[in-house]
């Protein structure tokens, strides 16, 4: 069911959060990446994968954490912290939308500062296309105290949906409890600013 029609008819919404995991920067080693799934803000289910730091790879590995799994089906909304993982690992997040069929949304706690996104690419392989993937998430939406970015639905459901999820903070709680798990299975706790 499309999200417009769950939210019009006050179904639960079933999201995935993504959030990577706490990694040494420079390191270019793997990063853990968390995916939570939330029945509104209850907590359902989860998956677990790697990205490589900086690299190419985040749009394959969250399809294929999804894609023949048992959560796919049951999805309404996808949700990223952010338009990267492992670092500047970028979403294509049009791409993500085509190959899963579901609206993707990248969650921003703060709107991002281009001028230094720009500085530190220029550090990276590639640092081009990189922007150009961030580009081509579209234009940057503001609800309540956060950003989002998205691809497969309208701004407003969205707007409506990332409130609906949201139990404590502003923070999604798909996003939210994937950070507090990456963190944990890393460093032995989870983290503060969840």
């Amino acid at each position: 069911m499309k999200l417009e029609r769950v939210i019009q008819r006050k179904r639960t919404i079933r999201a995935i959060g993504f959030d990577d995991a706490p990694f040494v920067r420079g390191s270019g080693g793997p990063v853990s990446v968390a995916g939570v799934v939330c029945a509104d803000t209850k907590f359902e289910g989860m998956v677990w994968g790697e990205v490589r730091q900086d690299g190419w790879d985040a749009t394959d590995v969250i399809c294929e954490l999804l894609v023949d799994g048992k959560f796919l089906p049951q999805l309404h909304l996808l949700l990223l912290d952010g338009i990267a993982l492992g670092g500047f690992n970028v979403v294509d997040l049009p791409e993500l939308h085509r190959r899963l069929g579901l609206p993707c949304v990248a969650v921003m706690r703060d709107y991002p500062d281009f001028d230094a996104v720009e500085n530190a690419l220029t550090k990276l392989p590639e640092p081009e296309r990189r922007l150009e993937l961030i580009g081509r998430a579209g234009p940057i939406h503001e609800a309540d105290s956060i950003f989002f970015q998205v691809q497969g639905a309208q701004p407003d459901p969205v707007r409506h949906a990332l409130a609906r999820l949201t139990y404590t903070g502003h923070i999604p709680e798909p996003i939210r409890i994937a950070h507090l798990i990456g963190a944990a299975v890393k460093t032995g706790e989870s983290g503060r600013r969840a």
